[in-house]
């Protein structure tokens, strides 16, 4: 089995890179996709509240030790109180008497709860019911105000991150406070297995366009959350840990980097 390297988080425990994402898988599926991602050889499995499918991959993870897991708070849920009662459900429904990753979804700027948020999240890592906090979709002022008004600064934050949408100056601001960049929708949702750079890049690496692209995720340093329904698909993405890009393959893949790349939402708008 091919070896899934671990990164360093801020708060000095680790995490593995190539996890195994859940968005869009239902409830009763998810626990057969877990299981099977786990034989395939994931160690992360990333969740939410709601993606609705956190019994599934509770039942799916049954009897696994050892496997990184990440739930998020959802921004109905936002607030010192619901956050706390929000993550017990999750842990509830998880089967779970801690989780190693918990993140708040979204910052929902206008709502200015993710600040009451953090609070309750830094009692409950600080109580075991998580081991590691961390954020999502948070922008630059967001991160500089969790760590000016509360002196924590997040492990994490996952983002929208593919090589269309590399949120250069986000990152940059990551190293400087110490966060690991988590790339959510790292193959820019299938769009970006058929551009010619990537399709070139696969065939001279015989590897498969999926695995490229997060195998460019993997050597920038960033954890990567892929999903897939199938075990052949799951396959392909774990190839990525099995081969390395060359330089001038890297600054192939960095140049396909777009204005208008984005193709989730935007946090700003999102309340």
């Amino acid at each position: 089995m091919t070896a899934n390297p671990t990164l360093a988080l801020n708060d000095g425990r680790t995490m593995p890179q190539l996890g195994f994402g859940t968005w869009q898988i239902d409830d009763d599926k998810a626990a057969e996709a877990v299981r099977t991602a786990l034989d395939v050889g994931y160690e992360l499995v990333d969740t939410a509240a709601i993606y609705g499918n956190e019994v599934g991959v509770g039942e799916g993870l049954a009897g696994a030790d050892g496997v990184f897991l990440t739930t998020k708070i959802w921004n109905d849920d936002q607030g010192f109180d619901s956050a706390k009662a929000a993550a017990r459900r999750s842990l509830d429904k998880l089967g779970r008497d801690s989780v190693d990753l918990l993140l708040i979804h979204w910052p929902c700027p206008k709502k200015d709860a993710f600040l009451a948020t953090w609070q309750a999240m830094i009692e409950m890592r600080e109580a075991g019911l998580v081991k590691s906090i961390g954020v999502s979709n948070f922008r630059i002022e967001d991160l500089h105000r969790l760590k000016d008004e509360t002196g924590v600064i997040p492990a994490l934050n996952q983002v929208e991150l593919h090589p269309r949408f590399q949120q250069r100056e986000l990152c940059a601001t990551h190293e400087e406070l110490g966060v690991v960049t988590q790339s959510w929708s790292p193959l820019g949702r299938g769009g970006l297995l058929n551009d010619p750079a990537i399709q070139a890049i696969a065939a001279e690496t015989g590897q498969p366009a999926s695995a490229v692209i997060l195998r460019w995720h993997l050597q920038k340093g960033f954890p990567t959350i892929p999903k897939a329904s199938s075990r052949a698909h799951m396959a392909a993405n774990f190839a990525a840990l099995s081969f390395e890009l060359d330089e001038g393959q890297m600054v192939r893949i960095d140049a396909l980097d777009s204005a208008d790349g984005r193709i989730g939402p935007v946090p700003d708008d999102l309340n």
